[in-house]
């Protein structure tokens, strides 16, 4: 429950970082959003300047072929010929000459002329020569003097971004008007010209341009959001990792507190139940002396052993109570281990344990606490061997690896062949008063995680239930506070 608990938490503090990130996101899509809009206007004015220039250009090109056709052809025909006959076709000709020698080199694809009764009377195009136009309302306008622009065909757009592709032409209608010679006040209106422009080159350059804005934005955008997600989610881990770390280290001072409250409480009743345990089992020895008989002595050697039994324990509760002040030593694990081992020489002998050293730690100088170190090892030992009540082997194991930070540890691994830890128990093992076995008091791990965190160290079990157990131990080769000390000194 107290995990879950941390995790929530740990949730519930990087709440408001996320709420930052989203924020962050949310704004480049409105970014994006209005970068697209931008565009679009940009196009559509682009394209509105576009046409605009274009009739410009039309109305040019209408009063420079009104005023030629009228004085080339118009004026002249009327003289020598008295009336306009387009369906002859020496006249047809003539007038043909006039308008493509007049837009020769423009930007006109095609030129039509219409009567103001909307016939077709001249084409440069395929137009049919006679046959009646159905202009509307672009024909009319254009009669009343007022020049009108179709865009042809009409182009579909999304934010003005075109949708199709294809050939687009603007037609201008302009009035045809009689010239006054000498004057800049135009006649009266004859018919309507056509006049038909290829604009698919300048559009597709704006368009083009159109798309290059649109995707130099999307691109700025796209890396923006790209730099500021990676950093997001780095920080986002690195908020995470350090929250854990706090709820963690604030686990462990509770815990610590909690244990020294409890190993103030066992020390008291410890130290009150040692001295009279202490007159029981001398009042059993001096009794086991005195009195005669086989089974009084057997019933004083049992006072006399359980007492020794209560006392042991006693010690062992006093150890977990007592506090751990260590004092390093420069030293070598491999003495340490060995001294362990030739106390235990005798029980594994008897128990069909063969011992496995394995020592790959080359020449180095170890700091630490022996005695200490030496009270952990016997409860690793003693716990390896009562997991092989029919004997197996124990390997003892050490190398010098590299460390996270880069300081160098000793690591020791202790592995054992016995039956191994269940599942469910790998994670209570270090808890104080835990035990498998029936006689067992729970505090020898306890201990031993107590001494190895003394010693700036770490500690890991690793056992599948059936196949035996490694408890896996690194110390620093120096200790971080007396370091820090001789640094002082010097």
């Amino acid at each position: 429950m107290r995990a879950i608990e941390t995790e929530e938490q740990v949730l519930e503090s990087v709440k408001p970082f996320k709420l930052v990130k989203y924020l962050a996101i949310s704004s480049l899509v409105v970014i994006l959003a209005c970068t697209i809009v931008l565009s679009g206007f940009i196009s559509q004015k682009a394209k509105e300047l576009l046409l605009e220039k274009s009739e410009q250009y039309a109305l040019l090109v209408a009063e420079n072929l009104n005023h030629q056709v009228f004085y080339l052809f118009t004026l002249p025909t009327l003289i020598t010929e008295g009336a306009i006959r387009l369906s002859d076709p020496i006249q047809h000709d003539r007038l043909d000459m006039v308008v493509k020698n007049t837009i020769h080199g423009l930007s006109v694809k095609s030129v039509n002329i219409y009567d103001k009764n909307e016939i077709l009377v001249y084409s440069t195009g395929k137009g049919k020569i006679g046959s009646k136009g159905h202009i509307g309302a672009p024909f009319q306008s254009a009669l009343n003097e007022q020049p009108v622009s179709v865009l042809s065909p009409g182009g579909n757009s999304f934010f003005g971004f075109g949708l199709k592709g294809g050939k687009l032409m603007l037609v201008t209608y302009l009035p045809m008007w009689v010239e006054r010679p000498l004057s800049w006040k135009k006649g009266r209106v004859l018919g309507v010209f056509e006049i038909t422009q290829d604009i698919t080159r300048d559009y597709k350059t704006i368009r083009r341009f159109q798309w290059i804005v649109a995707l130099s934005f999307l691109l700025f955008v796209g890396i923006l959001f790209s730099t500021i997600l990676f950093i997001a989610r780095r920080a986002e881990r690195i908020i995470t990792a350090r929250n854990l770390e706090k709820h963690k280290l604030e686990e462990k001072l509770n815990q610590s507190e909690r244990l020294a409250s409890l190993g103030e409480m066992i020390a008291g009743v410890s130290h009150e139940i040692r001295n009279p345990l202490g007159i029981i089992r001398s009042t059993a020895e001096l009794l086991d002396s005195r009195v005669e008989g086989d089974r009084l002595k057997r019933f004083s050697s049992i006072i006399v052993e359980e007492s020794t039994r209560l006392n042991d324990i006693l010690t062992e509760f006093l150890d977990f109570a007592r506090p751990q002040t260590i004092r390093p030593v420069t030293c070598r694990i491999e003495d340490i281990l060995d001294r362990n081992l030739f106390i235990l020489e005798a029980e594994c002998q008897r128990l069909r344990i063969s011992v496995q050293k394995r020592y790959q730690t080359g020449d180095y100088c170890l700091e630490a606490d022996q005695d200490m170190l030496y009270r952990a090892f016997v409860n690793i030992f003693a716990n390896a061997i009562q997991a092989m009540p029919e004997g197996g082997e124990l390997t003892v194991q050490t190398s010098i690896p590299n460390g996270r930070n880069g300081a160098s540890l000793v690591e020791i691994r202790v592995q054992d062949t016995g039956c191994g830890i269940p599942k469910e128990a790998l994670k209570k093992i270090f808890n104080p008063f835990f035990t498998t076995r029936e006689n067992g008091t729970g505090l020898g791990l306890a201990i031993v995680r107590s001494i190895v965190d003394n010693h700036s160290g770490e500690i890991e079990v690793v056992s599948k239930e059936g196949e035996g157990a490694a408890i896996i131990i690194r110390l620093p080769l120096t200790q971080p506070e007396y370091e820090l000390e001789r640094e002082a000194s010097q």
